[in-house]
């Protein structure tokens, strides 16, 4: 069994007095390339590929190439990170992967341009390998900032300031996005092909420089972390994978953050098409509405963090959030376009609902690691593994049934919607996946006190 320990008394003072303001806050803004970015991949991936020719299908590959490249590099890089330490270089190299490939993900089709091609193929096939290549430098930064807490302090309270700085500069990156996105839409027109690549590539340009500044600002100011792993009873510093498979928790847990995961993302990808195409809304209002959501998850995410946490409470507020989540997923599949502003209302539910969702299921993720430093990193990246591979079957199954006409139901004589995919993308799947996250919890036993040192950041990527 593995476990931690610190050569000398002064260094063992020293790493359990609360950190400073500034180590914090050095620490919170390392995932704002990755959240920027990530924010504006699910967000307008899909839309962007469609706009520029590409069928549901061919988008779904795009976006399905890249959550299949992010979920193997997860565990590859977790289990490295294990072995080897070193987090500061794995976070630079995913770092420069990011800001290299992103540009070329919505920066348009660059070899299409080389070879003078028009070819659906060959687009298709250059967006889907610049998209496994961002993904695989998204996952090394995540995984490496994720697992990096446990070993900066053996605080808890310090350990719950730096995930909830990380949260917050979450929330920051993706209101940046949508206010540069809400900027860019006002000012230029996306009437022609040309002008919609452009649209979007002024977009990652400025979420690229936006992200690179504040990660230059998380390599000054973070020292590599100086604790360290010994053995008792083994030669090596890790937690076999088997031992995290014998746990009924561990299974317990990696579906409700699968579920979690599938009711934000599916969401986020389809929010845009819904707003546009099914309510028919302006086009400020596919940056305006997810603002809303983030801004009101951000509100919630800080009062959460006054509340001291044992078990029961993790469970009723992830169950209160999927609760509202059914609701709003109801909300949505029924919401006819000639009341479309009542959307507005709609996302400050939702923004409330994925704040309760997303806090206690990576709160679960603490109980379940407790002070197993040893497999932080892998269990980080094995649940971020059926994450990403989940997330990306899914919008490929929901694109695959896309189409062009949808069964009208009418409502009165002067109320109709559609049923489509979109609908279904935003307001079915969310309400199902939620409906059994809280069953899932609801059975789930977790200690009555967490009184063990966090191992997950108790607020997401």
């Amino acid at each position: 069994m593995a476990s931690l320990v610190i050569v000398g008394e002064s260094e063992d003072v020293s790493f359990t007095k609360p950190l400073g303001r500034l180590s914090v806050f050095y620490y919170g803004v390392g995932h704002m390339l990755n959240d920027i970015t990530a924010s504006c991949w699910f967000t307008y991936l899909l839309l962007f590929l469609t706009q520029i020719g590409l069928s549901p299908r061919d988008a779904a590959i795009v976006m399905l190439s890249g959550q299949v490249a992010d979920g193997f590099a997860t565990v590859f890089v977790g289990e490295l990170i294990d072995r080897f330490g070193h987090f500061k270089i794995w976070h630079t190299a995913g770092s420069l992967l990011v800001a290299i490939s992103f540009s070329s993900v919505f920066g348009g089709c660059l070899p299409c341009t080389i070879l003078h091609s028009n070819s659906l193929t060959l687009e298709t096939l250059s967006y889907s390998m610049f998209a496994a290549i961002f993904n695989i430098g998204w996952a090394a930064t995540q995984v490496s900032h994720m697992a990096m807490v446990n070993y900066i302090t053996l605080n808890s309270t310090s350990r719950v300031a730096l995930t909830s700085s990380r949260n917050a500069f979450s929330m920051v990156a993706n209101l940046a996005l949508y206010a540069i996105a809400l900027v860019v839409f006002g000012v230029s027109k996306a009437d022609t092909k040309e002008n919609t690549e452009s649209q979007y590539r002024w977009i990652a340009y400025s979420c690229i420089t936006v992200g690179c500044c504040f990660v230059v600002v998380f390599l000054m100011g973070t020292k590599e972390p100086r604790l360290r792993i010994t053995l008792r009873e083994t030669n090596r510093a890790r937690i076999p994978w088997a031992y995290w498979f014998r746990k009924i928790l561990y299974y317990q847990v990696a579906m409700v953050y699968l579920l979690t995961r599938l009711v934000l993302n599916v969401s986020q990808a389809y929010l845009a098409f819904f707003v546009i195409d099914d309510l028919q809304m302006a086009q400020s209002a596919k940056a305006l509405i997810p603002a809303i959501i983030y801004i009101c998850s951000f509100v919630v995410s800080v009062m959460l963090q006054e509340i001291p946490w044992n078990g029961k409470r993790l469970k009723a507020y992830y169950c209160a959030g999927g609760i509202i989540w059914m609701f709003c997923g109801v909300s949505v599949l029924f919401l006819p376009r000639s009341i479309n502003s009542f959307m507005y209302a709609v996302s400050v539910f939702i923004g409330i609902a994925n704040a309760l969702i997303l806090v206690t299921a990576i709160s679960m993720q603490s109980v379940l690691v407790g002070s197993v430093l040893g497999g932080c990193a892998f269990v980080c990246g094995s649940l971020s593994f059926l994450d990403k591979m989940s997330c990306g079957i899914a919008l490929y199954v929901l694109q695959s049934h896309k189409s062009g006409t949808s069964p009208e139901v009418v409502v009165n004589s002067t109320h109709s919607f559609d049923f489509s995919v979109t609908r279904y993308g935003l307001g079915l799947v969310p309400a199902v996946c939620s409906f059994i996250g809280v069953v899932v919890t609801y059975f789930m036993e977790l200690d009555g006190t967490i009184v063990k040192p966090l191992c997950q950041p108790l607020l997401l990527e």
